[in-house]
Formats: structure tokens, C-alpha cells, sequence
């Protein structure tokens, strides 16, 4: 079977792995020493070797259906980087992967006691609807910084063996998502804690929620990953973005009160208040995040808390209206999750054909 690749537009054949071993940075498939890189080269040797004669037709343009079978016949590659990604993190570590909870629940203890007793912001169960947001934002953020670094911090590897380079890439998502489940640990045992029941007959809808962030991740991570083998700028101003982008989803403030509220009272340049809240859900992420809060955090009713009088400094308990949650319907959350879900397939697919037009020169820049 002919083999079609992006390779600078002229025939070539695949060449095995030889040559003394280099050890490369981290990212979805980080090699943390000679016999972990010389495990994941023979590994994409064998299935290169499977897949196709020796002889290798090599274009400058391929079809994406083309890159879509080699990826599903790479299959076998992806699950092992995976493998792979989460073995290093922790390798020689006594914890292992109790790291990947440890960290997330002392965050969420410091946040706990910061915004309880020290800057307390009206949000009841906090710590839930934060965390509820977070999951989401650790997943997208770890699956696109790893991503954008995963070409270039296994350089050795790429210019050693032909394999479908995408997959470095979308191992990297694949890592990320691990690594949410992980996290998912923590925020279930919080829950417990608290004694904090989620929406159960709404617990479905986190089905297109994940569905809609991890293709998200992966159209950004195959397109910035190619961008970051020539601009190595890429990955520190992606960590820019991400850093304000933050910012940008209901995670440490209500969207009710907050935002919508917000936005509703005020115009800029020209545009209706109305028209601003259709703008805030542009960005990908927060429908995703709100679908989580709708299902984990699901506090609609007002409660009383814990309020001190201005003059008199005394607290006192008042029942006051949160307005932390929006006021939408289930299908208004499926409705937001699809719609981000077939955006960032058309996205993934668009971030391919960029991705096969620049890896043609990657041994070079490499």
C-alpha cells in the first residue's frame, strides 16, 4: 500500500531509527531517557512498517482523509504516548499519581479558607462551583500547552521516524484528559465533604461538555505545534493568552450577577448590552465551563449567609439573592456544547491541512 505524506513535496523513503539516542524536553510525549526514546522510535517504526511498503510516495499536498486513516492506523502509537506521557511525569516519584490530586486539593483547601473566612464573596459553596470550572480550564490549558510544545520538545524522534506527526500532538490531549480524571477525584471527594448533592438527572450533559473542550484542545494544539517549530516564540505567548484567558470564563466570580447583570446595563462602542453577553459566550470555554457548573455545583436557590453591618461591624445572617448560576434551560446547554463541538471539529480539521502544509520542513528547522 502507497503511503502519502507531507514531506517538502518529493519521494523519499522512511528512514529507520539508528544512530546513538538524545534525550528530549517534556510535552504529550516527553522522553525522559535513551531507552524511553528508543521504546517510542521502535514503536512508530513497527507500525510505519505495517502500514506500508518501503518505498514512500511523498507530496506536498495531502487529502485530510488521507491523514484521518493514517492517524486511525496509528491508533496503537497514540495509546502508548499516552501511556508514555503519564509513566515520565512520575517516574521515580513515591506518590506516582497521587500528585495529580494532591495538588488540585491543596488548592482548593487555600480557596476554601481564603474566600470563607478571610474575603467571603457571597458565593455559597464556593469551592464547588470554583473547582467545577477548573476541571474544565486545567484540562484545555494542560492539553494546549503540552500541545503546542510536543513537536519541538521530540525532535529526535521526529526526524528519526516516519509516523503521522500529528499525534504528538493529540497525545498530548490525551494525557491532559488522564489527568482530568484524575482531578475529577478530588472534586467528588469535596463534594462528599460537603455534603453537596449534583444535578443527577442532568448528570448526562457532561458527555458533549468533554466532547466540546478535548476537540477544542486538539484543533489548537495540532495548528500551535506546527506554528511553534518556526516561531519559538509561539509557546511563551500562548502561555500569555492562556494566563488572561482565565479571566475570561466564570470560574472565580458569578456569571449571573456578575456578568450577565453586568453587560446588560451597559453598551460598548455602539453594541447593545444584550448583544455583549452573546459576545462573552464566544469564547469556546465557557459554555463548557457552565455546563460542569450546572451539573456539579447546581445551587439555584437563594441562602442565607453570613453578612457584617457596615457601621456597627456585627454580622448577621440575611437572605440574599446569589444570582450565581444562569437562569438557562438544559437544552440551552446542549445547545452551546454542540455548537462548540462542530466548530472545533471543522477547526481540527482545518488545523491538519495547515499542519500537513508546514511539517514538510520540520527536519530541517528541527
Amino acid at each position: 500500500m502507497t503511503d502519502v505524506r507531507s514531506e517538502a513535496g518529493a519521494a523519499s523513503t522512511a528512514v529507520e531509527p539508528s544512530g546513538p539516542d538524545v534525550e528530549s524536553g517534556g510535552g504529550a510525549a516527553s522522553v525522559a531517557t535513551g531507552d524511553d526514546e528508543r521504546a517510542v522510535a521502535e514503536r512508530a517504526a513497527r507500525i510505519a512498517a505495517r502500514r506500508a511498503k518501503p518505498t514512500r510516495v511523498v507530496a506536498a499536498r495531502v487529502s485530510i482523509w488521507l491523514r484521518l486513516g493514517e492517524l486511525w492506523r496509528a491508533r496503537e502509537l497514540f495509546f502508548f504516548l499516552v501511556r508514555k506521557e503519564i509513566k515520565v511525569k512520575y517516574k521515580n516519584s513515591v506518590l506516582g499519581f497521587l500528585w495529580s490530586m494532591l495538588n488540585p486539593a491543596l488548592t482548593l483547601a487555600v480557596f476554601f479558607v481564603l474566600f470563607t473566612y478571610f474575603l467571603p464573596n457571597g458565593i455559597p459553596n464556593f469551592v464547588i462551583y470554583m473547582f467545577s470550572a477548573m476541571l474544565v480550564w486545567n484540562l484545555f490549558q494542560t492539553a494546549v500547552l503540552t500541545g503546542t510544545s510536543s513537536v519541538v520538545s521530540n525532535a529526535a524522534i521526529v526526524k528519526k521516524v516516519a509516523f503521522p506527526r500529528e499525534i504528538l500532538a493529540l497525545a498530548a490531549v490525551g494525557s491532559a484528559f488522564m489527568f482530568f480524571l484524575f482531578q475529577s477525584i478530588v472534586l467528588l471527594v469535596f463534594m462528599f465533604a460537603f455534603w453537596h448533592r449534583p444535578d443527577w438527572s442532568a448528570l448526562w450533559l457532561v458527555i458533549p461538555a468533554l466532547a466540546a473542550i478535548v476537540a477544542f484542545s486538539a484543533a489548537l494544539a495540532v495548528f500551535l505545534s506546527a506554528v511553534n517549530v518556526y516561531l519559538r516564540d509561539t509557546q511563551h505567548l500562548v502561555e500569555v493568552i492562556l494566563l488572561a484567558w482565565f479571566w475570561a470564563i466564570p470560574g472565580i466570580y458569578a456569571f449571573s450577577g456578575r456578568v450577565h447583570d453586568g453587560l446588560a446595563k451597559r453598551s460598548l462602542l455602539g453594541i447593545p448590552g444584550t448583544h455583549l453577553i452573546w459576545l462573552y459566550f464566544a469564547n469556546p470555554v465557557t459554555p463548557v465551563v457552565m455546563s460542569f457548573q450546572r451539573v456539579f455545583y447546581n445551587v439555584i436557590h437563594p441562602r442565607s449567609t453570613l453578612l457584617t453591618h457596615p457601621a456597627k461591624g456585627a454580622p448577621y445572617h440575611a437572605l440574599i439573592q446569589h444570582g450565581v448560576m444562569a437562569s438557562y434551560g438544559l437544552h440551552w446547554y446542549v445547545a452551546s456544547d454542540l455548537t462548540v463541538f462542530a466548530v472545533s471539529v471543522v477547526l481540527l480539521l482545518g488545523a491538519m491541512v495547515v499542519f500537513g502544509r508546514l511539517e514538510g520542513n520540520f527536519a530541517e528547522e528541527l
